[in-house]
């Protein structure tokens, strides 16, 4: 692949999915940092500087909609794209998180190939200059 060592951060309470994910994502040349909280992973992302997050809804402490907010609110973080990855397989939580500004919505249980590949996908298109 092309990530060469390309950051991404993954922001989920499921300690087995975040496991899971790291596995994956570092056997595709990924360097992947991790928090299980949003305050977490708002800290993660501001010292890493990820180039994608992977983002969970369902947080302990701070509603994923609500990082997502603030994100896209901080000038050193509105342009990371972020992939919401949650169970929230409602239409109107997929409009909202999209109208929030994630890039792709994937409602878990989801498939690691596919998730990959929608990796690829955003990271192609942000150095390419598309939205």
């Amino acid at each position: 692949m092309n990530n060469h060592k390309t950051k991404i951060a993954v922001i989920d309470d499921d300690k087995d999915i975040v496991f899971l994910m790291q596995r994956r994502l570092r056997k595709e040349n990924f360097l992947v940092s991790f928090a299980y909280s949003g305050r977490a992973g708002l800290e993660v992302i501001s010292r890493e500087n990820p180039a994608l997050i992977i983002l969970d809804l369902g947080l302990p402490d701070m509603d994923g909609r609500d990082v997502l907010t603030n994100l896209k609110r901080n000038k050193s973080t509105k342009d990371i794209p972020v992939i919401i990855l949650t169970g929230k397989d409602e239409q109107i939580e997929r409009d909202y998180g999209m109208e929030l500004g994630a890039y792709e919505y994937i409602t878990k249980p989801y498939d690691g190939d596919y998730l990959v590949r929608i990796i690829n996908r955003v990271l192609d298109k942000r150095k390419r200059g598309e939205n």
